[in-house]
């Protein structure tokens, strides 16, 4: 783990140079609007959607240069999706990687306008003319990030998150929301990646969907866990919020014991599916293990 760890933080600190270069433009019409983006966007964060854009990518035979992009794009929409996600109107949460939530330290028509300004970065960032990657794929993942991002992936995910307040769901419907909610900015991560080798066989393309399918659920599924026997300190946010605003989850659905096992299923099966792969795999194998494991 520790090799993964050293990458982990490699991955982490080009992201975090590239965005920042994306965000902290020369002469910003609005101060505090870039300001606001900034924070959303560079404090702090695991940065597993763009870890796994670079892990698949390079483990594919992609230039991180060539991917640079990807990585950023998907990184802005999840930071938009952070910023909307704890307004009042929303999860109404004070606390984001231990700082205060966006609103907080600026206000909420700013943070929900430094939402929608990310949200159009990455639209921007994976759309600009690369020699790296044919018009055509990049049309491809405009397209798929569009999809991932939109009514048929995370909004979708959070608009069915919100109506399944103050009810029990089944486990179904709970996994239809995670797969959008969560998973799907995890699962086009990958995609992404694969996308930018553009011989990868159709057989390499499905296994590598069925990583992401597995480890994208296990990730949301740890995120309930946490709520549960998390420390507020080390999550960076409330402990309990899910049972403060009577969110259906893994464990209150399965019982604690249950969603664990759950989470080592899902841990199991992406395993399998790397297992069949014919490249080195070991640092997504490691990243999959640490979804499982981590403590924030």
């Amino acid at each position: 783990m520790k090799q993964f760890e050293t990458t982990l933080n490699q991955y982490q600190q080009r992201v975090n140079e590239q965005l920042n270069q994306y965000i902290n433009i020369s002469d910003p019409i609005s101060d505090s609007l870039n300001s606001a983006m900034e924070y959303g966007a560079l404090l702090g964060g695991k940065r597993a959607r763009p870890f796994l854009v670079y892990a698949v990518g390079e483990m594919l035979g992609s230039t991180l240069e060539s991917l640079d992009p990807l990585a950023c794009a998907v990184e802005c929409i999840h930071a938009y999706s952070l910023l909307h996600d704890d307004l009042p109107a929303m999860d109404d949460d004070d606390l984001r990687r231990g700082q205060q939530s966006c609103h907080k330290k600026f206000d909420e028509a700013t943070a929900i306008l430094a939402g929608d300004a990310l949200q159009s970065l990455a639209f921007d960032i994976i759309s600009m003319p690369t020699p790296f990657i044919d018009s055509k794929i990049q049309l491809r993942m405009i397209n798929c990030l569009a999809k991932a991002a939109g009514d048929h992936g995370m909004c979708a995910g959070q608009a069915l998150d919100l109506k399944a307040e103050n009810q029990q769901v089944d486990l179904i419907t709970l996994e239809n929301i995670h797969n959008a909610k969560t998973g799907a900015l995890i699962q086009v991560a990958v995609e992404l990646a694969a996308l930018s080798k553009a011989d990868l066989p159709a057989a390499h393309y499905q296994l590598l969907a069925t990583y992401s399918k597995s480890i994208g659920l296990a990730f949301q599924v740890q995120d309930d866990i946490l709520d549960v026997i998390g420390d507020t300190t080390i999550l960076g946010k409330p402990q309990g919020s899910d049972t403060t605003h009577n969110k259906s989850t893994y464990p209150g659905l399965l019982g604690l014991e249950q969603a664990i096992e759950k989470a080592q299923l899902l841990y199991q099966e992406a395993l399998h599916a790397l297992s069949q792969l014919p490249y080195n795999t070991k640092l997504l194998e490691s990243f999959a293990q640490y979804i499982i494991k981590r403590d924030r």
